[in-house]
């Protein structure tokens, strides 16, 4: 079993940044892969960006390749994501998920949510005009 915790949601004008934490325990984190999702108001949950079981390997949806980042650091059991040049489209509740296979290169990651089997409770990131 994995807990997953997200934390660093908020409010922020268009332009702005935030950083968000996913902290885990439980089991040996350091296999996982982990993705963050994102689900606006009445849509989809969708995957935004992942990272494989030893942070070398990540990817990316389009439309933030070159604001976001992800990183994470196994000895702390934490990924984070930073987010830069934030834009109202990015607004919605962030998810943290962590998976067994603990890969994720390039368009080869898991990008659907039945494909995670943990899952934290979410932050809010609104981004305003």
């Amino acid at each position: 079993q994995v807990d997953l915790a997200e934390s660093g949601g908020g409010l922020v004008q268009a332009g702005g940044s935030l950083r968000l934490t996913c902290a885990a325990s439980g089991r040996d984190f350091s296999n996982l892969g982990v993705a963050w999702f994102r689900q606006a108001p009445g849509k989809e949950r969708v995957f935004v960006v992942g990272i494989n079981r030893s942070g070398e390997d990540t990817s990316y949806i389009d439309s933030v390749k070159g604001r976001f980042t992800i990183s994470r650091d196994n000895a702390e059991n934490t990924v984070y994501l930073q987010m830069n040049s934030l834009k109202p489209e990015d607004t919605g509740v962030y998810y943290c998920a962590a998976e067994l296979t603990g890969y994720c290169s390039g368009n080869v990651c898991p990008r659907w949510p039945y494909e995670y089997d943990y899952w934290g409770q979410g932050t809010q990131v609104t981004v305003s005009e």
